[in-house]
């Protein structure tokens, strides 16, 4: 296991691709592009350096305000959907869905960031892999986020970039890495891209133990959250199910704090909580791409993002996540009508990724589709008591109880994910806005809208 981590990460091992080169720094005084692979790989510590540069990356900017971090891709799927509203501000075209142009920001940032971490841990892996200095037992620990982070970020691509698993379009994926190069690999297949998910996603899983240095950082439980997730967008339910549940570890009750629902979403030391994206003071992303940014109305921020009046009325009174007022006292049916304060924005605000309910709402929809019902609606209704202690127990069956589930799943992630989204695409359904939205929209199932057009800067590199 890794021992100890070196503080204050070097500049170079976040932008150069350091296994490369061949100078030492420390015989020389004068500024180095890059450190070399003899020095970061000499060691368990130098190695998990330049992992930390490399989960340092999911929070850079390469573009603009929209266009910072992994969270900035997650939020615009969130303002694709119908349970929020965006002002003609950043992530305005995400939500007006004028985002299809090979020379868009959203296409250009869905691509750029994916593949930097992707070729910064083809990097890592062969120097690790080379490495003379580190035990077995160490390169596993390594090696097994690495593969972790490659998997997951792959799977990104496929979602912004590819037709659904399910789907029968077989439109061309994007190219696989897996070694570090210059030269621009052909387009995959489907099936070629969710094998490469797949393997990296498994492997990592078999070399994670359970300790990590915090939760920013990924161990076996993450790994199988990353699994959990693949193999619920695949449809493979088994898979799914097992993963899920070992991901939280089984039991529902101890996951889950309804208390701290209301306390921000600021903090990766909740409960809740199993992946996250940690700010700080000297590190932090200040307004980019910040969901609570856009959400927090009280803060000194956006204030772009608003509520669907009728996803608004889903929630009872007495459900700790309805968090919604007229902030600004406009009339009903105004687009700018209900706020939320479930997000509180700070520059300090932790950015959650994954959290344990999102997993126990897979393994309920998996148990649904393996033809468990009975455990669906239990695992349903552990969330649901939970957030509402006047909720009564979930009594529906067949499609309809389908249609509880993935409404739980908006109504306890809106804003995180966009699970909306993300759900109306795997299942090869269509997004039809209704209520008081700013702009209309009525996406098909399959409607090309649901990915992103490959960026041209990535076409015009392949003449």
């Amino acid at each position: 296991m890794i021992k100890s981590i070196i503080k204050g990460i070097a500049l170079v091992l976040l932008v150069s691709t350091a296994v490369s080169c061949s100078s030492d720094f420390l015989d020389d005084p004068k500024p180095k592009d890059s450190i070399s692979p003899e020095i970061v790989f000499g060691s368990t510590e130098g190695a998990t350096s330049f992992l930390s540069g490399i989960l340092r990356l999911q929070r850079s900017t390469l573009i603009n305000d929209e266009a910072s971090g992994l969270h900035s891709i997650l939020f615009a799927r969130s303002v694709k959907g119908g349970d929020l509203i965006q002002k003609q501000i950043w992530f305005g075209a995400d939500y007006d869905y004028l985002v299809y142009l090979s020379t868009g920001t959203r296409s250009k940032f869905s691509w750029r960031l994916p593949y930097k971490i992707i070729d910064q841990v083809n990097n890592f892996i062969k120097g690790v892999e080379e490495s003379e200095k580190i035990s077995k037992e160490d390169k596993d620990a390594l090696l097994g986020q690495a593969l972790a982070l490659r998997g997951y970020y792959y799977f990104q691509l496929a979602i912004e970039f590819g037709d659904a698993y399910q789907s029968n379009q077989n439109i061309a994926f994007p190219p696989i890495y897996i070694k570090p190069t210059s030269s621009p690999n052909p387009f995959s297949t489907k099936e070629e891209f969710f094998n490469r998910i797949v393997t990296d996603l498994e492997e990592a899983s078999s070399k994670l133990g359970n300790n990590r240095i915090n939760k920013s950082y990924i161990n076996k439980q993450v790994a199988q959250a990353f699994l959990a997730q693949v193999y619920q967008y695949m449809g493979k339910w088994d898979l799914a199910k097992k993963n899920a549940n070992e991901a939280y570890g089984g039991n529902v009750l101890k996951v889950l704090n309804a208390e701290e629902y209301t306390k921000g979403f600021d903090s990766m030391g909740a409960t809740e909580w199993l992946w996250a994206l940690p700010q700080s003071a000297d590190q932090s992303v200040y307004y980019k791409s910040h969901p609570h940014a856009m959400m927090d109305h009280v803060a000194v921020a956006y204030h772009g993002t608003f509520i669907n009046d009728d996803f608004v009325k889903h929630f009872s009174k007495t459900d700790v996540r309805n968090l919604f007022s007229n902030f600004y006292e406009k009339p009903t049916g105004d687009w700018q009508e209900y706020v939320t304060a479930k997000f509180k924005f700070t520059f300090e605000a932790d950015l959650p990724v994954i959290r344990y309910p999102e997993l126990v709402l897979i393994e309920a929809e998996a148990e649904y589709h393996l033809g468990n019902e009975g455990k669906s609606k239990e695992l349903i209704d552990a969330i649901r008591q939970n957030r509402d202690t006047q909720a009564k127990a979930t009594n529906v069956n067949g499609t309809s109880l389908l249609e509880v589930i993935l409404l739980e799943r908006r109504k306890e992630l809106y804003g995180e994910c966009g699970v909306e989204w993300f759900d109306a695409k795997r299942l090869l359904r269509g997004i039809t806005r209704t209520g008081n939205h700013r702009t209309r929209v009525s996406l098909p199932a399959q409607d090309k809208r649901f990915q992103l057009v490959i960026p041209q800067e990535e076409l015009d590199a392949r003449k």
